[in-house]
């Protein structure tokens, strides 16, 4: 139980982190999350607020992947659940990180985009894994011919651990993004 409090406590503070980062000049370049098997970084000028999962509304006759709408501070967004998404499932991380999360207490976390880049929607991540400088990864390459847009290269961190690059904003633009529909 301890650990669970713990665990919220570390994602609220992360979440004021996020919010505080451009005020204070903060020098983190990332936004690191974990969502089903994968490990993705979001740019931080891409990323907007965090929220605690909350109701979503189901859409009839949409993608597995697409949850619903939900209201955040007065607007609709739709709720995409990140490692359902088709293109991230191919993600390169092995292990079931989900459960991991699950077990240690994390509570799903919705991340949505940033106002500038003008899309309402909000990605579901089972877990913030914190914010991260450039400096803490090497690349591991460009990446590979055939993947999806808005995948972006592969970075290694100190400890080996390999994190998917996710442009929101190429996200946001893919026609199988878009089309919703089942």
């Amino acid at each position: 139980m301890a650990d669970r409090e713990a665990l919220r406590d570390f994602q609220r503070r992360l979440a004021g982190r996020l919010q505080a980062a451009p005020a204070e000049g903060v020098k983190a370049s990332w936004l690191a999350v974990r969502a089903g098997r994968g490990r993705f970084l979001v740019p931080l000028a891409q990323a907007g607020e965090i929220f605690p999962e909350a109701v979503v509304h189901p859409v009839p006759y949409t993608q597995p992947w697409f949850l619903g709408v939900a209201s955040l501070r007065g607007a609709l967004h739709g709720v995409v659940d990140l490692a359902r998404l088709p293109m991230t499932r191919g993600a390169p991380v092995p292990g079931p990180l989900a459960e991991v999360a699950q077990a240690q207490g994390a509570e799903p976390q919705w991340v949505t985009f940033s106002p500038a880049l003008e899309v309402q929607c909000a990605l579901r991540v089972d877990q913030l894994a914190g914010l991260r400088g450039s400096e803490a990864f090497t690349a591991l390459g460009a990446p590979p011919q055939g993947v999806p847009d808005g995948l972006g290269g592969t970075l290694q961190d100190a400890d080996g651990a390999q994190w998917q690059v996710l442009d929101l904003l190429r996200l946001s633009q893919q026609p199988h993004f878009l089309r919703i529909g089942a």
